[in-house]
């Protein structure tokens, strides 16, 4: 395996349409006490989000670049069930549960084996550089659509 392989940033996988991605709690995740500060299971949850787009072949970063616009949170509820601590190996299980014109409700769960520590629901809506929803791509909406688990 060639070293340019080895040094690629790891994206999770699909498992049906499932999205997992695979964290490691490191220091500086956690609070003094040594469990995750609640904060970043939202950051673990981004990470989780966009690879997921990028493995089904959205292209955020050329977007933002044309001047298009890019996906933001418009909406999230979420509910903290058990901590996770320094060291924990964890996985954040990502699925799409709708998809409308200019947004896509995804469920996440960041878990420790088949516990689960975290889950969310999140609203992501494509914006466009006035600040205002915008339509997503034809294909965008298609390959959430392939993806899509429902309620």
């Amino acid at each position: 395996m060639s070293d340019e392989i080895r040094d690629r940033a790891l994206s999770g996988y699909f498992d049906g349409k499932h999205h997992r991605f695979p964290v490691r709690v490191y220091f500086e995740d956690t609070d003094l006490s040594g469990i995750v500060y609640h904060a970043n299971y939202l950051r673990f949850m981004e990470r989780a989000r966009s690879d997921m787009l990028r493995l089904t072949g959205i292209d955020q970063r050329a977007r933002m670049e044309a001047g298009e616009g890019a996906y933001a949170v418009a909406d999230l509820a979420i509910k903290y069930r058990l901590p996770a601590k320094l060291d924990d190996d964890l996985v954040v299980v990502s699925h799409v549960k709708g998809v409308r014109a200019a947004s896509c409700a995804i469920h996440q769960r960041v878990m420790r084996g088949s516990d689960i520590l975290t889950e969310a629901d999140v609203t992501a809506a494509l914006v466009a550089p006035s600040g205002r929803p915008t339509r997503q791509p034809r294909e965008w909406i298609e390959a959430f659509k392939r993806l899509e688990i429902g309620e």
